[in-house]
C-alpha cells in the first residue's frame, strides 16, 4: 500500500479489540522504527516505554483521564517521555553522542534559558509520535494518541527520575463496532487549498 492510501485508510482508534494480540515480531519493528526517528541536530531527547503488562497498563489507564477504556482494551501501550532532567541528560550527550553532535548540543544548551531547552526537547518527541502512528498503521495495527494522562502519576508508576512522560499510544486492533472506523465515520479534514500554499 502507498504512503497516500495508507494515511486515508488510517484513523484514531476510539474502540479495541480486546481479545486480539499483536504479534510480538510487529512490536519490535514499531520498537526498531520509532528508535530510528529524527530529531533536530539527531539530539534524541526521548524514551519510549512499550508497556504490555495488563497490570502496569491498567495502573497507568487509571490515571489517563478519558482515555482509561481504550488503554485496558488495547494490548499495547507506548509511552512518550522527554528528557526532563538537563544534567542527567548532558551524561546521555557525553557518553553517546559524537563529538561534533556534543559541541553542536552544548552551544545551544548555552545559547538558551533551560525552559526553552526543554520546549525544543519536547517538540521532538511529537516528531516520534508522528512516527508512531503511521508506522503502527503500516504495520497493520490500529492507534490512539493520547495528551490525556496524568504525567507525575505517570513517573511514579513507571519510577522515572530522568525523564518526563508528554503523552502515550494505545496500539492494536480497532474493534468491528467501534464508532470511529473510517466505514462508520469518514475522514474528515479541511480542504487542500485552505491547508496548503504553493509558490
Amino acid at each position: 500500500m502507498n504512503i497516500l492510501k495508507l494515511i486515508e485508510k488510517r484513523y484514531t482508534a476510539k474502540k479495541y479489540n480486546a481479545d486480539k494480540e499483536i504479534p510480538q515480531e510487529k512490536i519490535e519493528d514499531l520498537k526498531e522504527i520509532l528508535r530510528l526517528t529524527p530529531s533536530s541536530i539527531n539530539i534524541q531527547p526521548w524514551k519510549f516505554t512499550f508497556v504490555q503488562n495488563p497490570e502496569m497498563k491498567a495502573k497507568l489507564a487509571s490515571v489517563s483521564m478519558h482515555n482509561e477504556e481504550k488503554i485496558n482494551q488495547a494490548k499495547l501501550l507506548v509511552v512518550f517521555s522527554v528528557a526532563d532532567d538537563l544534567d542527567a541528560f548532558q551524561k546521555v550527550v557525553n557518553n553517546e553522542l559524537p563529538q561534533a553532535r556534543k559541541d553542536w548540543y552544548n552551544q545551544i544548551k548555552a545559547s538558551m534559558p533551560e525552559s526553552d531547552l526543554k520546549i525544543w526537547f519536547s517538540k521532538q518527541v511529537y516528531i516520534a509520535l508522528g512516527v508512531g502512528l503511521t508506522a503502527s498503521a503500516a504495520l497493520g495495527l490500529d492507534s490512539t494518541p493520547m495528551e490525556g494522562i496524568e504525567s507525575d502519576k505517570y513517573m511514579t508508576i513507571l519510577n522515572m527520575k530522568t525523564y518526563k512522560p508528554l503523552f502515550a499510544m494505545a496500539v492494536g486492533y480497532g474493534s468491528e463496532d467501534d464508532f470511529n472506523r473510517i466505514e462508520v465515520t469518514p475522514k474528515s479534514r479541511r480542504l487542500l487549498e485552505n491547508v496548503i500554499e504553493t509558490i
